[in-house]
């Protein structure tokens, strides 16, 4: 079955998504498990020097089943939580469509494909890995990681306009996290606890005040 965006409601008993809350009308959904599972497969074999770029483009651009805001919201709790980032996203998507199914499948879909590969590549590298001209090619796959985790991040930058903490806020806290990574070199941990903590309580404010100036 092809990974391609649904278009209409599911035909089948699998398809039947009632294990999560109703999307807006805007948004696909996938048809059934087997197509959450090919969605995700194509997009585990297109992650060469990083899957994040691709998530993106495939589950918001592609095919729709989320909106920019609700990736960066998904992103930002995989980030936290222990594990790849991909990983935890897929078990996020997974368990909004299907529940507990659709979180195993969606898991399935990330590491089955991938971990095939990898492991004949681990057989074949005692003989070419070591090469010079292999050790030159994964450091240019690196740049072109960097580059793609980039311009990620910069499609992503209209969603915070839409942030409760506002654009400009959001760039700021960004900015620290970028001088805090490169410059001070600070260990991931401290960076969630102290920029990330700040940043959430900018965002609860910001609620507060809001639910405020609503109430008559």
């Amino acid at each position: 079955m092809s990974a391609g965006p649904s278009s209409g409601s599911p035909s089948s008993p699998e398809g039947a998504a009632t294990d999560a809350a109703p999307l807006p009308p805007s948004l696909s959904q996938p048809e059934s498990l087997s197509h959450l599972f090919w969605a995700f497969t194509w997009l585990a074999l297109q992650g060469f020097g990083g899957v994040l770029a691709v998530a993106q483009r495939e589950l918001v651009e592609r095919l729709n089943w989320m909106t920019r805001e609700e990736f960066v919201e998904t992103l930002a709790v995989a980030q936290v939580l222990p594990g790849p980032n991909i990983v935890n996203i897929s078990l996020m998507i997974g368990d909004r469509f299907f529940g507990l199914r659709g979180a195993l499948v969606a898991l399935a879909g990330m590491m089955l494909f991938p971990a095939v590969i990898v492991l004949i590549l681990a057989a074949l590298s005692t003989t070419w890995l070591a090469s010079p001209r292999m050790t030159g090619a994964l450091r240019g796959m690196g740049a072109v990681s960097a580059g793609l985790i980039l311009a990620t991040g910069f499609k992503l930058l209209p969603s915070l306009k839409k942030n409760p903490i506002g654009l400009a806020p959001g760039l700021a806290l960004a900015a620290l996290v970028f001088c805090a990574t490169v410059w001070l070199k600070l260990p991931l941990f401290w960076i969630v606890l102290s920029v990330g903590g700040l940043g959430m309580t900018l965002a609860l404010i910001a609620l507060k005040r809001s639910r405020a100036e609503m109430r008559p």
